[in-house]
């Protein structure tokens, strides 16, 4: 009897199949976030039969360049969705659907941060308000180092 075989990226935990087709079958450009030990990355992504098209993307090395902030914790994912959801507006994305990948998304998290920035530039994705984080935790009152959010938010504008 022949086993099926079980597909690398599958079998390496990279990527789950079920739920990238349950995102394109929508035809609707995806938002992807995904997080790193010490970085961050927001792409959004048309798909097409001979590979994704990135459209607009935002790591932690455009944080660093632009507003000067490093990390990944919630005030940098946040700023990083900002200013992503800014680019993907100046190319004529509207909407978008929120891809988190093998990620788990947990509320108030560094993704939801993500997720509360893109929102806020514009971007229309579906979202319950209550999974956002708290403002105090967006603004960086739990932080020791904290950045002051409201210049950048204006200077992204």
């Amino acid at each position: 009897m022949k086993t099926t075989p079980v597909l690398k990226r599958r079998n390496l935990g990279i990527t789950d199949y079920q739920k990238r087709y349950r995102l394109l079958k929508s035809n609707v450009t995806r938002a992807v976030v995904r997080p790193t030990n010490k970085g961050l990355m927001i792409e959004f992504v048309d798909y097409s039969p001979s590979g994704d098209l990135v459209k607009v993307t935002v790591t932690d090395k455009t944080l660093q360049k632009e507003y000067g902030v490093y990390g990944n914790n919630i005030q940098a994912m946040y700023l990083a969705g900002y200013l992503a959801g800014k680019k993907a507006a100046e190319k004529g994305i509207e909407s978008a659907i929120f891809d988190t990948g093998r990620y788990k998304f947990i509320h108030g998290g560094r993704l939801a941060a993500a997720l509360k920035g893109i929102v806020d530039s514009g971007i229309e994705i579906p979202a319950s308000e209550d999974v956002f984080p708290d403002e105090s935790r967006i603004n960086g009152e739990h932080l020791k180092n904290k950045v002051d959010i409201s210049k950048y938010v204006k200077k992204g504008e």
